[in-house]
């Protein structure tokens, strides 16, 4: 797997979305969702993925080791919620 130089990670607890972000932002991008609730950009220029999106994340964190794994990304941590 690719390893990248930036990472960010950004979740917003109010709205229950988490951002990942791969790289710098691309000055041009598509976002395409590839599964309900669940966001990929990749930039115009080059394809590659620069972020991934996902909405209700509590419920679905599983969703963002699956979606790395089918985009041949991964992070150099992990993100976990505790359990209610």
């Amino acid at each position: 797997m690719k390893e990248h130089n930036t990472y960010d990670v950004y979740y917003d607890e109010e709205a229950d979305f988490l951002e990942v972000s791969f790289e710098t932002p691309a000055k041009e991008g598509t976002t395409e969702e590839i599964q309900e609730g669940v966001f990929v950009t990749r930039s115009i220029d080059t394809n590659n993925v620069s972020n991934i999106g996902i909405l209700s994340f509590k419920k679905r964190v599983q969703v963002l080791k699956e979606v790395l794994a089918s985009l041949n990304k991964k992070l150099p941590i992990e993100i976990n919620l505790p359990s209610n």
